[in-house]
């Protein structure tokens, strides 16, 4: 839901431990240099899509023999690009302040600045960042030492840190010095490093060498109930929560002799004797049921005394498990500082094929199946009986006898839950839907789906679609029969973000030429259009902001502001609100994704007192499957008399996650209306899953509500007024949104 800054987009680096950080130094000084390539060894680069250089500098240096020089090297560089060097370090030490020293020198540094950046990471993205943002260096300048500090956590998990240039000209960096509680870092306290058992044992690493026949009825209640109690187990069973046993080890040494069971008793001994042989289970004081009213959702739990899948005594030794779980640290599990959100930790991506063996395939059905059912807040909300999808879904894993069909099988999995964040992306799937992309971008617009913009205007252009033209066939196959085809593999919240992700990918293939029949102005017309690799297009039409340097305010004409979020900075808002001070009305359009965090330091500027917006719920860490009802969130008042024109927000389908949550502390400036229509609905945190074959996944990890406890989740940000484009208006290319908003304005 949080956004971070620029460079949080660089890249993913492997990250080394620190004792190979101690036994190989740091190259701070940059004197140890590639001889190929001539940069400093250990520094990775962002050249900006090669406006930049980035060498090791003999000539030029604060001290010792070499400097590290970040250079513009290109005159069309684009004022969106920015050269970067970068160094990390795992955070394997102890600490409250981190320090960054270094000495810099420009050369005509000009369209933007040149700095230090200071970040530090832990699991669900950024910690704490210092880029000189308000200490920027420009012009030509001598050596000089500048300084950078953050706070360091217990959160915290790496560290990166180098010189920027976010702008023209020549930034020399040298005598870098990063220290923590101004203690070189060598000198840190190290962090002890826990060993468990559950690490120790790698016996199907490269695979379970399980393979299924035909399956019976038996057999298929066989693995369903196996993949209940084993997720259970899992979450429960404190050897288990302390990281005694690899719980996939354990699942695929006891997986053939469940399935070999030929009844419901025998089933139950080995389950029983499973479980049992992982010791005794200490009596649990603490393990007390919550309060109803503390409670947003409760543990799906009935099954654990349904006698048509468990034997009295498993049912007993279940139950008995339940009150007695575990209560301290989970291996396999944790809450997100500070959010709450689920972190699943130590899963095995077994990565060594692309298509896992059908024992692997049937251990990602249950790791994710039990994932959704004790850690995905809205399981309520998924709209059918979670327990029946299980076994439904059994056969489907263990025939998906390829990469494709496997990551399919996962995609229609993640389908069910009805929630836009559980998307899917890999190389795979990219293929599948095609590498090839039309220039042109389709919305469902009066339900149809409708050519409303150019990816490139030129290609555009060129294709001879137009804006308005509505799509019917592409390559013989009517669009309807398209979306049906699609439904199934589009995991969506609600119906409007289900047919915004459809009409994505209507027109991609792999193929470079792609046929289709149009109606324009009531005539049916067939064309044949050429399509382009994504980087011939700007594909960023569809996320609401085409340009993200795109000035974030204006004034329309009536004494109207307009601000668009997709492109604001938080130190802009200050400045931005100071210019819409008189204005008549203020329209915050949120038809996008916020570029930054702005909930607080925007929505404060138009309240006259501290307005509660939201309240969350979270998922309890001593009973999995309950998610326990949290306090409302508070905006603090204006420092000064807050902005008194009229406030309206517009949303649209595109309107998800932190854009949703901004509209919801929006929504609480008194007398503020929503203008538009029905959002995204899926609001909230977002928690990874990776699964067998390295194909990751994810879902909202915290349920997001209004002060009231009204949903959001699936039912978005419903307009005060509802207004959706007309084809009509987008064959005239206006914006019928923003102009019935200026028209409420214009009539008070």
């Amino acid at each position: 839901m949080k956004t971070c800054w620029l460079f949080l987009s660089f890249f993913l680096f492997h990250i080394a431990s620190w004792a190979q950080a101690i036994s190989q130094p740091i190259n701070l000084g940059f004197e140890q240099v590639d001889a190929q390539s001539g940069r400093p060894l250990g520094w990775q680069i962002g050249d900006g899509g090669g406006s930049y250089q980035v060498v090791a500098d003999s000539l030029v240096h604060q001290e010792g023999r070499y400097s590290l020089r970040l250079a513009t090297v290109s005159s069309s560089r684009s004022t969106k690009s920015y050269g970067v060097a970068t160094q990390q370090v795992p955070v394997a030490f102890r600490g409250k302040t981190l320090k960054l020293s270094a000495y810099l020198k420009t050369n005509k540094v000009t369209q933007g600045y040149a700095g230090l950046w200071l970040r530090v990471d832990g699991a669900q993205g950024q910690l704490a960042l210092d880029n000189m943002s308000k200490q920027p260096v420009r012009g030509t300048t001598d050596w000089q030492q500048y300084t950078v500090t953050v706070p360091l956590t217990a959160e915290a998990q790496t560290i990166y840190f180098g010189g920027v240039l976010p702008a023209k000209g020549t930034l020399w960096l040298d005598r870098l010095v990063l220290t923590v509680d101004d203690k070189p870092l060598a000198q840190a306290l190290p962090i002890p490093v826990e060993h468990f058992k559950a690490e120790q044992d790698t016996a199907f690493r490269r695979g379970s060498g399980i393979a299924f026949g035909q399956l019976s009825k038996q057999q298929l209640d066989n693995l369903a109930v196996l993949g209940r109690v084993w997720g259970f187990a899992k979450y429960y069973h404190p050897a288990v929560a302390h990281g005694d046993y690899n719980w996939d080890a354990e699942l695929l040494r006891v997986l053939p002799r469940v399935l070999a069971s030929t009844t419901l008793a025998d089933r139950s001994q080995v389950l029983s004797t499973w479980l049992t042989n992982l010791g005794p289970i200490p009596a649990c004081t603490t393990c007390q049921e919550p309060a109803p009213g503390s409670m947003r959702l409760q543990a799906d739990l009935d099954w654990l005394t349904d006698t048509k899948q468990l034997s009295p005594a498993l049912s007993q030794q279940l139950v008995y498990l339940r009150q007695n779980r575990n209560q301290g640290p989970h291996y396999y599990v944790a809450a997100a500082p500070r959010v709450g959100n689920p972190i699943f930790q130590h899963e095995e991506t077994y990565a060594a094929s692309a298509t896992p063996d059908a024992g692997l395939r049937l251990l990602a059905l249950y790791r994710y199946w039990n994932m959704v059912d004790y850690y995905f807040p809205y399981r309520y909300a998924i709209g059918e009986d979670w327990q029946r999808v299980l076994p439904e879904f059994i056969p489907a894993f263990i025939a998906a006898s390829t990469a494709e069909k496997y990551q399919l099988a996962v995609l229609r999995l993640a389908a069910r839950i009805h929630d836009t964040h559980a998307a899917l992306s890999s190389p795979v799937l990219q293929h599948y839907w095609g590498t090839y992309y039309a220039p042109v971008q389709v919305r469902f617009v009066e339900a149809q789906a409708v050519v409303t913009a150019y990816f490139n205007d030129a290609l555009g252009t060129t294709s001879g679609l137009q804006k308005g033209d509505v799509l019917l066939r592409v390559d013989g196959v009517k669009v309807a029969d398209l979306v049906k085809t699609h439904q199934a593999l589009t995991p969506a919240s609600n119906e409007p973000v289900q047919l915004r992700n459809i009409a994505q990918i209507l027109l991609r293939g792999n193929t470079t030429q792609v046929a289709v029949v149009v109606r324009r102005a009531g005539r049916e017309l067939p064309l044949t259009l050429s399509r382009y690799p994504a980087s011939q297009l700007n594909l960023a039409v569809n996320s609401g902001t085409p340009d993200p340097k795109a000035p974030a305010w204006r004034l329309l004409p009536g004494n109207i502001g307009h601000l668009v979020l997709g492109s604001i900075h938080d130190n802009e808002v200050s400045n931005i609100m100071m210019a819409a001070k008189d204005t008549k009305g203020l329209i915050v359009d949120l038809r996008n994704y916020p570029a930054d965090f702005v909930v607080y330091s925007l929505v404060s500027y138009l309240l006259s007192k501290p307005t509660s917006f939201v309240k969350f719920s979270q998922l309890s860490t001593t009973y999995p499957g309950v998610f326990e009802a949290g306090p409302e969130l508070t905006i603090p008042a204006a420092q000064s008399t807050p902005y008194a024109g009229k406030v309206l927000i517009l949303v649209n389908e595109l309107t998800q996650s932190s854009a949703e949550f901004h509209a919801m502390a929006l929504r609480a400036v008194p007398g503020a209306i929503v203008l538009g229509s029905t959002t995204a609905g899926a609001d909230g945190n977002v928690s990874a899953i990776v699964l067998p074959g390295n194909v990751t996944t994810r879902f909202t990890g915290i349920g997001v509500y209004y002060p009231n406890g009204r949903e959001t989740q699936r039912v978005g940000i419903v307009p005060d007024v509802e207004v959706k484009p007309t084809i009509r208006g987008i064959s005239e290319g206006r914006d019928e949104v923003l102009e019935k908003a200026v028209q409420l304005l214009q009539a008070g």
